[in-house]
């Protein structure tokens, strides 16, 4: 049994989708200097690779980093998990569904007081009763950034002065609602005759999505979906306290049950360049201003959702402002409650932060192909969150006495997502693939900026580890319809001849399976669900004939063919039993367990975790070591597994390995002491 000799405190940080193949490109080119120092002081593979699990998603990547687990004995197997029907799935971040022990639990059991933050899938609830334990969040891939807390979604404001009222346009990404389409917004054709283009949106803890086409499922669309408010400018009237040559607009919040009075503002030059915003005409003191191009932070004002207001914070951003005043363009980001102490543990840790460091800062993905959303927004507003972050770590560290940090970060996946599948021309680009090149060169370097905020802890007596669950690839080719990780595949299953749908009278396709004609149902990313008499009310499959019809699924998945390079789209299908191999079996998975063939998957997800793109991606994670224990400047050609990261913790920690731990201490990187 190896024994800790020489750390007492440790962090983790964990870096959503962080690739390491662009991770060393971009950090030989001197754009990296923080992953510099940490590999100059630490120990990885030359190629920085963390060999990855499959499926090669959020949830059960990290909560096997967290145990040593594969899925398969864990029991987180994607982004949502089975039902009691093939074609129904739930939504999967809940910590109570996962079988096997956290590190985290062994940490604080130990007697260290340890901190698990924003960890997505396993992490919340709390996994252990232990004063030792402290938890942050994990509902979601975003967690408090994004989803938790998130009374509003963001929304654009446009103003001109050929406007003469104020309209909010739709209501965006809410159940059964329908938000406008935002891409490349053009002022001068603000008006309240713009029409505009609309599309769907659902959100759900337990749903069905058919992905019938491109639009469907995790492909979703090529545009940025977010609310628009229109408004008028117009000289300032009515106030307590305004120059005489001050113009007025306003600012709808709560989807325009709340309105807040702006004055547009000019400098001692003439020139207009900031701008106002009160609560009402008859203050003399604005709530805030914005200066053009400044992203505001921290801006407190209310919300509505329901018939109930709340108390939010935002981030704005004032991306144009005519020198003359006659139009503007404005950025508002989703509004979050700033008392929601729900999702933390213990709720005065949330007090302690929102009071030293401020409230969980707002984030977006939106983006897309508009590289002023790109470049002006979501990056810039990614910046804010790194830094709330680093700075709310930094400081429960120097103020709070924690010893162990589990950490997550999930800017680079939320951007790439964004635009990975732009990185190679494939007939969608609106801009040179280049252009996308050099946008992920810049998330990158972000992720570099927030990586840096820790490298003082190496001097400090800190050991750290710096990993990711998996990466994001540009698909080589159209990704086929199936291996999709929201929603139920109908196409390919459809032309495999093993799922039907029903028809209307008039012979229109109806989002509804026909159970008499459906043999199987491709649910989720990489599972399919034989259609059982006896396990289903519909079934049709009699159970001594699965093992046939087993073979003849994966008989027609690995015949299917893609009809322009007619290469073979399936890379690899397994019985359930089987695909115990992979450490992907059990009663969470699939009948027959596939993965999509190099180059044809959406980004990640759907492939196994070997799988390259084009541009230089891969779905591979990365994985580096430095600090208290481990050699400096080392280099290993050992394989590296995800279930090899929770014991490699727990031995420089010098804590027991989580029971239901399935990989090997990575013992090449320890120092002699160990």
């Amino acid at each position: 049994m190896y024994e800790n000799k020489n750390t007492d405190k440790l962090i983790v940080l964990g870096v959503d989708g962080f690739e390491p193949s662009l991770a060393k490109k971009f950090m030989d080119q001197g754009k990296m200097p923080a992953l510099k120092q940490f590999v100059e002081r630490g120990a990885c593979r030359e190629d920085l690779v963390l060999l990855g699990g499959v499926p090669t998603v959020t949830p059960p990547m990290w909560t096997t980093l967290a145990t040593g687990a594969y899925p398969g004995t864990h029991g987180i197997t994607c982004f949502y998990r089975a039902t009691s029907e093939p074609d129904v799935i739930a939504y999967n971040f809940d910590s109570r569904n996962c079988k096997a022990e956290p590190l985290w639990n062994v940490f604080a059991e130990s007697g260290k007081k340890t901190l698990v933050w924003h960890w997505p899938g396993s992490s919340w609830p709390p996994t252990s009763d232990s004063e030792n334990l402290w938890v942050v969040d994990g509902t979601s891939p975003g967690s408090v950034a994004m989803s938790a807390g998130q009374v509003e979604l963001e929304f654009m404001l446009g103003a001109n002065e050929k406007n003469t009222t104020a309209t909010f346009k739709a209501a965006a990404a809410t159940a059964g609602v329908q938000p406008c389409v935002v891409n490349d917004l053009d002022l001068d054709a603000l008006n309240n005759e713009n029409s505009l283009t609309m599309a769907e949106s659902t959100t759900a803890s337990e749903l069905s999505c058919f992905v019938l086409d491109r639009k469907d499922g995790q492909g979703g669309s090529p545009d940025n979906a977010m609310d628009l408010q229109i408004s008028y400018i117009r000289p300032a009237e009515g106030w307590a306290d305004a120059p005489a040559d001050a113009k007025e607009f306003v600012l709808l919040l709560g989807r325009g049950v709340i309105r807040r009075p702006g004055l547009i503002l000019n400098n001692e030059d003439g020139i207009y360049d900031h701008i106002a915003i009160y609560k009402s005409k008859k203050e003399s003191e604005p709530m805030y201003t914005i200066k053009k191009g400044e992203m505001k932070v921290q801006v407190i004002d209310e919300a509505v959702k329901g018939d109930k207001k709340y108390i939010c914070n935002r981030n704005m951003k004032l991306l144009r402002l005519a020198e003359d005043g006659s139009s503007l363009k404005m950025w508002v980001s989703a509004a979050m409650d700033t008392t929601l102490d729900d999702v933390w543990h213990p709720k005065e840790l949330f007090k302690t932060i929102t009071k030293n460091i401020g409230y969980p800062t707002p984030t977006t993905m939106n983006g897309l192909q508009d590289p002023e959303l790109i470049q002006d927004v979501m990056l810039a507003n990614w910046y804010t969150s790194a830094d709330w972050q680093a700075d709310s770590l930094n400081y429960l560290i120097e103020n709070e006495d924690v010893e162990v940090i589990f950490s997550h970060f999930h800017a680079i996946d939320l951007q790439m997502h964004m635009i990975v599948r732009y990185m190679s021309d494939k007939g969608e680009n609106k801009l040179p693939p280049e252009e996308f090149r050099k946008f992920a060169e810049d998330i990158y370097k972000q992720t570099d900026y927030y990586v840096g905020k820790f490298i003082h802890l190496l001097d400090e007596g800190w050991t750290l580890t710096l990993m990711s669950d998996h990466a994001q690839v540009c698909p080589a080719h159209e990704f086929p319809l199936i291996g999709d990780i929201v929603g139920v595949n109908i196409r390919v299953m459809q032309e495999l001849g093993l799922t039907a749908l029903k028809h209307d009278e008039n012979g229109k396709e109806l989002k509804e399976i026909d159970w008499e004609h459906t043999y199987a149902v491709a649910s989720r990313a990489n599972h399919i669900y034989l259609n059982l008499k006896g396990r289903y009310d519909h079934g049709i499959i009699e159970p001594e004939d699965q093992y046939e019809w087993e073979e003849e699924i994966m008989t027609r998945l690995y015949n299917y063919k893609d009809k322009v390079t007619h290469k073979r789209i399936i890379a690899l299908a397994l019985r359930n039993k089987d695909a115990v191999l992979l450490g992907l079996n059990g009663p969470e998975c699939g009948d027959i367990i596939y993965f999509n063939a190099e180059g044809y998957n959406y980004d990640h997800g759907e492939s196994l975790g070997t799988c390259w793109g084009d541009a230089d991606t891969s779905v591979s994670p990365i994985f580096i070591a430095a600090g208290a224990g481990v050699k400096e400047g080392f280099e290993t050609d050992r394989v590296i597994r995800e279930v090899d990261f929770a014991p490699t913790v727990a031995v420089l920690g010098g804590v027991r390995m989580p029971h239901q731990c399935e990989g090997a201490p990575v013992y090449q990187i320890f120092t002699e002491e160990y």
